[in-house]
């Protein structure tokens, strides 16, 4: 349905293209912000919330900034859950354009 959409709509794909660079830097610096909360010992960006960005296709983002900067690497869950959903999303894609 969303692929055949898109095959009706290629205007839509550049919508789509600049989504995806977006949340993707957004993963990317709620990681940095989150290690610079870190050091200082301050509030900290919830754990849900780094997954949620990962969830809406921000995946590269987080995982690019989780070991850019060092930050959750020894959390099973981030090391193995972040990579899990991109992964996931990533087959998910290629199944829907192999379909349609």
């Amino acid at each position: 349905m969303i692929v055949s959409f898109l095959k009706e709509n290629p205007e839509y794909v550049t919508y789509l293209i600049v989504y995806l660079i977006v949340i993707n830097i957004v993963g990317f610096l709620a990681m940095l912000i989150d290690k610079r909360k870190a050091e200082k010992g301050r509030w900290r960006i919830k754990e849900g919330t780094l997954f949620i960005i990962t969830l809406l296709g921000g995946g590269v983002g987080t995982i690019a900034g989780m070991y850019t900067f060092r930050h959750k690497t020894k959390k099973l869950k981030f090391t193995v859950g972040l990579p899990t959903i991109l992964i996931v999303e990533i087959v998910l894609v290629v199944y829907l354009l192999m379909k349609y």
